[in-house]
Parts: structure tokens; sequence; C-alpha cells
């Protein structure tokens, strides 16, 4: 690094003495100390003890050179908050470094460390923390004060165990440890309320940890492990598990309970000893991905694995129905059961909390099904596909219970009141059917999170869906929606996705721009 580099702050640059008419004004230089300096992807083997004459540095970034070791001055900077020493070839670190304590961002992923410094918990303000691909065989308990750290990676390490006190990271919500040596997970870990994103793949574990305060958990990654059995209990907590890829293990039975996984959109079992499936899969709703190739599967003929998820889905709720036909969940036959009431599947309804009536091209629900329910609390309704041109009255009678109602694909003008009062409604589906218009009493569903009115005939925009303020996905594709009011968008704090493909608007607010909780804009 040449010398005016460091020097940069001390130095009056050569162009002041060349030209005398710098005004005070002008005179950057005796204003502003540098506090970013990128010495990335060069040849340097070394830094100078010189870098604490920068000690305004927030940013030093030196990834990608031929670093072997670091200058204790880096201790000197003690406004640092990003250090970045990836890709380079550093066996120790500095026990200076521990006295940055300001630092937020710490990235030594590709180096040749085999033990950090004892020291390491005095980093209390780190928030990201890679150390991945180095040669760690363990990591020091004092970790444990690292307790604003949001992200950690100590994956392609040699890791064979993790400290139990890593539990202490409380704000710890993406944990990588793939490729490591472990054998088992600390029981401590299912304490970390914050993991969002677990990844422990390529490691040796014989069976899943069991996560009961992973409330927010939604990515749990553990292929190319040796896991055999796949318990209820190991999954019985996981409601916002969305992601769970347990490809190239041993497994030889997926539990029935692999339904309480309501919010799978992912599940991978390739390459496991799995011979049957439960068909209860098929009622996972939202599941948009179902890997199983590389299973000896006795019960599924190969040709349907290959026509994709949602054939397979299908198939598996057709056999639910087979399967509940032939047990003896049925109501027994007394003189006073309807004959169409053997059609109706108590497993569902008492099993699955499911009340289903879809597919029958049904001009109204018939009331057995609604007596069939008595007390059982029905979470899910699916009443679509049907010929319905109103809503079903009774629907009103699960109020407690219900949140997710799925009324696509019928011939509905209008929403009724009664759908109105199921107050704890979380997803409604209302697609391809005939509505215009959405009724101000809907501002009543202060929970609704996802609502589908794709392929209507709306020409404005529903109203109430601004006032639904717990609303985060609006698919309103295939309208005829001529405008949207961005300033009342900018007020719904957790809208992340929101479909407009396909209608006539004939222009985008540049408003929009200011909805930063956006994700997604179709």
């Amino acid at each position: 690094v040449p010398q005016h580099v460091w020097r940069i702050n001390l130095d009056t640059p050569e162009e002041a003495h060349q030209n005398l008419s710098f005004g005070a004004a002008d005179r950057w230089w005796e204003q502003v100390d540098l506090t970013k300096l990128i010495l990335a992807s060069n040849k340097l083997q070394c830094l100078s003890e010189d870098v604490q004459l920068l000690p305004a540095l927030t940013v030093l970034d030196v990834h990608d050179n031929q670093l072997t070791s670091l200058p204790a001055a880096l201790g000197h900077l003690e406004n640092l908050q990003k250090l970045d020493v990836s890709h380079n070839k550093l066996k120790t670190l500095p026990e200076e470094l521990m006295k940055l304590t300001h630092l937020k961002s710490l990235l030594l992923h590709h180096n040749e460390l085999s033990y950090l410094p004892d020291g390491f918990g005095q980093l209390v303000n780190l928030e990201e923390l890679d150390l991945s691909y180095n040669h760690l065989t363990d990591i020091p308990t004092s970790f444990a004060l690292l307790v604003n750290v949001v992200r950690l990676s100590v994956a392609y390490n040699q890791l064979r165990s993790l400290p139990a006190d890593i539990s202490a990271m409380k704000r710890l919500r993406q944990l990588d440890c793939t490729k490591n040596y472990l054998e088992t997970v600390p029981s401590e870990l299912a304490s970390m309320m914050s993991l969002e994103q677990l990844y422990l793949r390529k490691n040796k574990l014989r069976h899943l940890p069991e996560f009961p305060s992973c409330k927010l958990l939604k990515e749990l990654h553990a292929g190319e492990n040796q896991i055999e059995v796949l318990n209820a209990e190991n999954l019985k907590h996981l409601n916002s598990l969305s992601v769970l890829e347990l490809r190239d293990n041993k497994i030889k039975s997926v539990p029935d309970e692999i339904t309480v996984l309501q919010n799978l959109e992912r599940l991978d079992l390739a390459n496991n000893d799995i011979s049957r499936l439960p068909y209860t899969l098929g009622n996972l709703a939202h599941l948009k991905f179902l890997a199983l190739e590389g299973n000896p599967l006795r019960t599924i003929r190969r040709d349907l694995l290959q026509k994709g998820t949602q054939e397979l889905l299908k198939y598996l709720r057709s056999k639910i129905q087979d399967d509940v036909s032939s047990s003896n969940e049925e109501p027994p036959a007394t003189a006073m059961t309807l004959p169409s009431e053997s059609r109706i599947n108590m497993h569902a309804i008492t099993s699955l909390k499911l009340l289903e009536y879809s597919e029958k091209q049904a001009a109204a629900i018939p009331d057995e099904m609604f007596n069939a329910v008595r007390s059982y609390p029905v979470t899910t309704v699916n009443f679509s596909k049907n010929q319905l041109s109103e809503i079903p009255a009774r629907i009103v009678e699960l109020k407690d219970s219900v949140d997710d109602v799925n009324l696509g694909f019928n011939k509905l003008s209008s929403i009724s009141p009664e759908l109105c009062m199921l107050h704890k409604l979380t997803h409604l589906d209302i697609r391809n059917n005939f509505l215009t218009s959405l009724p101000e009493e809907m501002e009543t569903l202060t929970r609704l999170q996802i609502i589908n009115l794709a392929f209507n005939r709306f020409k404005v925009f529903p109203g109430v869906l601004y006032r639904l303020r717990a609303l985060e996905t609006i698919l309103l594709g295939n309208n005829q929606v001529g405008s949207i009011d961005a300033l009342q968008l900018q007020k719904m704090d957790k809208l992340g996705t929101l479909d407009l493909q396909n209608n006539d608007l004939l222009q985008v607010p540049p408003e929009l721009g200011n909805c930063d909780t956006l994700r997604c804009v179709l």
C-alpha cells in the first residue's frame, strides 16, 4: 500500500501545492478524515502498522489478497464497523482485534484459521460473523457474549460439536453449520427463539434435534447426514417452517404428523429409504415443491413422480378419500344417518381440521357437511370448484376456529356478511369468481394476511383492502383495475407482495417506490 494512502489524513494533497486558489471551504483535507478504505483483490502480503494513522475508518476491506497475518495496530481503529479480511491466508488473529467493540460485521471466511482468540466475546456489537471455510476444530465459549449476532456461519470447518453457549445468541436469525463433523446438535439450540434459517447439511447427524422454542424457524436444511428417523416430536413446534430439506439421508418413513407444518412450501426427501408416504401430505396447502426421487416408493407409480408436485399432491388427496371410506372412522350407520353422510370425510374434520367439499360442481353445500362438524374446531374450509352463486350462510358457525377459506372457481358475485364475521381469517382465496367489489364490512377481518382475488371482474381496487393492515399478500391479477392509491398502500406496513398483472393500469404511481415493505410487485 503506497505510504501516502496511510498519510492521507495528515499530508496536504499535491494539487493544493500547485493550485493556490483553494478557498477555506474547498480545503476538504482539513475537514474530513478518511472513513472507508477498500484494498480488495490486490496482492498484499502484509498490512502496515501505519493503518493506525486512519482512526476514523468505519470500513476496511482487504478481501482477496495474500495476507498471512494482520497488524496489531488494527486495535486502534476504534470506529471500525466493518472488517472484511476474507479470502486471504490468515492462520491467526491478533488479540488486539478484540478491542474493536464497535465492529458490526466481521468477515473471515476462506482463510486458514485453526483457532480463535479466547477474547472473541468482547466484540459485543457484532451482527454478522462469517468464519466459513477455515480449519476450526472448536468455537470459544465466549461466543455466548455475542448477543447481537444475527447471522453466523461456521460452515466448512472441522467442528465436532457446537458449544451449548451458542444458545445465548438470542437475536441469531441465520446459523450455517454446513459441512462439519457434527454428530449431535446441543439441545439448548432449541431455545433460540429468533432463529429463522438453520443449515446443518453435510454433517454426521443421526437424528434431527427438537425445536420447542424455534417458532420462527422458516428453513431447516439437514441433507447429506445419516438421519434415519423423522419423529413427530421433531416437527410439532415448527409452525413457521416453509423449507424442509432432508435429501440424501436414511429416512425410512414420514410421519402422518408432517401435516402440522401447514406453511411448508418446499419439502426435499430425495435419496432416502422411504417406501410409503402418508397421503395426508396432500393437505399441505402451500406445498409447491416436493422431491422424492431416489426412494424405493412402492405405492406411487414412477410416471406420477415425474408429473411434478401438483399432480402428486392431487393423487395423495384422492387417496385420503379412499383410505377413509375403507376405514372405520365414519359415524355408525343408524337409522338417522343420511345416505350421503358416508361421503363426509370425518378423518379430515377431526384430525386435519379440514372441511372439504370441492370439485363437486354443486350449487349449494349440503347441510350435513356443517352438521358433521359439530363441535370440532375446523380451521380450513375448501369449497372451491363448485357452482356456488352465494357463500353458504352456515359458514358463520365456524367463526371461532376457521382461519383459511377457499371459495375459488365458483360463481360468486358478492361477499356475504357471514364471511365478514370470520374474525380469525388469515387466508382467503376467492379467485375465478364474478366479483366486482368487496363490502366495507370486510374491515372486521383484521387478521387477514393473504387474499387472492385473481380472475374476477374488479374495475376498481377494493378500498377496504387499504384498511386491512395485516395484509401481506394481495393477488389481484387478471381483473380490470384502472388505478391504485400508492399513498394508501404506503400505510400498509406488512404488505410484501402486490400482484396486479393483466389489469387496465395506465400508469404506475411513482409513490409506489416509497412502499418499502414491498418485496414483489407485478
